[in-house]
């Protein structure tokens, strides 16, 4: 041993000075040397020991979303490099910073087959916001934090460092551990918007006649949400959000709007969307599902764009004014610049809202009441908007419980509280970033809702939860299908149900060989019974709900192939 840093230990020095407490990952032979420094030294850092590296990164991504830093993961090279890629791509495309380190080959081995080589920059370069490999010692500090500074500023995004074995030996200078403390949360830097572009906005959204406030996650990275609703109430404007965006505002508001786009829209909400004359897109994309295919809004609407990444701007819409911008301090400055105007024209937001929501909860509480089996998903949301604390948090997979979520569920606060998988959609995601979640926020009630396919991809971890006793409940919607592609089947390619359906698993027996206390529901009269023991337990549970499949269901869904 020696008393020089070594760059193992620099790395550990160096996440210790930008805040990092937690990290989640998987141990391999590469990260020998980084693992003896987490041993060694006294850090104040936790490392989680995960059971795969995909879901390190899923549960680094969802401890992002609710504690406004970024989310550590790790793990080694080759294998474990490629398996940690998917949840860095979903982070960067959704806009939250995590930092993925993965341990590499020693750089004096490259080019002579060493076991798990891989070019590991070219890997993650097309997918993450920056990435690099730290082949020299002396400027490992520096790297990280350039890591740090991409992850936090401008739009944030996931950050990859490769860290060879030979750069974890080698000596660092101690004097070149320091970190900017600005970077050790989101968004850090903000831009602010352009006057003028400022004063256009407020001129036209107080000439409109029917404007509406379109949000997508932008303003709850930002946590804009006061700044959005002094603005949604000087124009008394609905305010709709997508899949992304929810909890920009509470969905009890008398201006809350609801989600809007193929996935958890409805009639009514699409109507209030093509109704209106001017739009205002906050920090939002204006993808495929929100605009149901870039059909609603139409091209006769003036759109006024806000969004910190200048790229998106006008890429699906002719805008008539563009705002780049953080969400914050534009709503901020477009709330001055309206309280100067005389005049601002009422949108009448509060009865639009109503009418949308009156139309969606008659069809909705009809359903949920229903006796019928299998149990209606719809059941299942009515029962936890009864018995959960308004400070829950719910992560959702894609499949089932994605939509209904996200049309049904009013969250009665604004803020982060539910989290779902939208860049890429990838089954698996809602047990691990539940867990990442309750790590970030520990003093809420955690629930992760999945399809039995969404399950399939991530049991695994049920042990780690176990291990950490995590009181998270989660629900699974058992309909033994892979559900979201058979409906499109059923809805676009008549009927022809091909290779979508496996056998029936018990699902709360699997988690009970894990230590999950465990419930199987089939009469939707024990629902809320169970869900509620489940949700008072003290440890992980999980309830197994034979579900209706989407392709039998009323699914708040337009479009299955957007």
């Amino acid at each position: 041993m020696s008393n020089q840093m070594t760059g193992a230990e620099a790395m550990v020095r160096m996440l210790e000075a930008h805040g990092v407490t937690e990290v989640f990952g998987l141990c391999g032979d590469t990260t020998l040397p980084f693992y003896d420094a987490l041993a060694r030294l006294d850090h104040g850092i936790n490392h989680l020991l995960t059971r795969d590296e995909r879901h390190a990164a899923y549960m680094a991504d969802g401890y992002a979303r609710v504690t406004g830093k970024p989310g550590v993961c790790e793990g080694p090279s080759g294998g474990g490099a490629t398996y940690i890629l998917p949840g860095v791509v979903e982070a960067n495309e959704s806009s939250v910073p995590i930092l993925a380190i993965t341990s590499d080959v020693a750089t004096t081995s490259r080019g002579r087959y060493p076991l798990t080589e891989l070019d590991q920059v070219a890997l993650f370069g097309p997918l993450a916001k920056w990435n690099t490999s730290l082949d020299d010692a002396t400027r490992l500090p520096a790297q990280v934090r350039a890591a740090f500074r991409a992850m936090t500023t401008g739009t944030p995004g996931a950050t990859h460092l490769a860290l060879p074995f030979d750069t974890q030996k080698a000596p660092v200078d101690e004097t070149e551990i320091w970190a900017d403390p600005r970077h050790r949360a989101f968004p850090a830097e903000r831009a602010a918007p352009d006057p003028e572009a400022i004063a256009e906005a407020a001129r036209l959204l107080a000439g409109a006649q029917n404007a509406i406030i379109i949000c997508g996650g932008g303003p709850v990275l930002s946590g804009a949400e006061d700044a959005l609703a002094i603005v949604a109430q000087m124009l008394q404007a609905p305010v709709a959000t997508t899949v992304s965006g929810q909890g920009s505002i509470a969905e009890t508001d008398p201006l809350a709007l609801g989600v809007v786009g193929s996935n958890g829209g409805n009639p009514a909400t699409r109507a209030a969307v093509d109704a209106a004359d001017v739009i205002l897109f906050v920090g939002c994309r204006a993808g495929s599902v929100t605009t149901e295919r870039w059909r609603s809004p139409g091209r006769d609407k003036i759109i006024l764009h806000i969004d910190s990444d200048p790229m998106v701007i006008g890429a699906n819409y002719q805008t008539a004014v563009a705002i780049n911008a953080d969400a914050r301090l534009a709503l901020d400055a477009l709330a001055v610049e309206l309280a100067a105007l005389p005049g601002v024209v009422s949108q009448n937001g509060v009865a639009r809202a109503a009418a949308a929501w009156s139309a969606k909860t008659a069809e909705f509480d009809l359903l949920a009441a229903a006796t019928d089996r299998p149990i209606r998903p719809e059941a299942v949301i009515a029962v936890l908007m009864d018995i959960l604390e308004d400070d829950a948090t719910i992560v959702a997979d894609p499949g089932t419980p994605c939509p209904y979520f996200s049309a049904h569920y009013r969250w009665r606060r604004p803020g982060r509280h539910f989290i779902t998988n939208r860049a890429h959609g990838a089954l698996g995601y809602a047990l691990a970033a539940s867990m990442g979640a309750h790590v970030g926020r520990p003093g809420v009630k955690t629930i992760a809702a999945m399809g039995d396919g969404s399950f399939g991809f991530s049991c695994g971890e049920f042990e780690t939860m176990v291990r950490y006793r995590m009181p998270i409940t989660s629900i699974v919607f058992s309909n033994s299908t892979f559900g979201w592609i058979k409906a499109g089947q059923n809805a676009g390619f008549g009927r022809r149900f091909y290779n979508v359906d496996f056998s029936r698993t018990d699902h709360a027996a699997v988690a009970s060989a894990f230590g999950v206390k465990s419930w199987r529901v089939e009469d939707p009269a024990d629902l809320k019974k169970v869900l509620a023991e489940a949700v008072d337990h003290d440890g992980p549970t999980l309830v197994d709900v034979i579900s209706q499949p989407l392709h039998e269901a009323a699914a708040p869904v337009s479009e299955w192939v957007a």
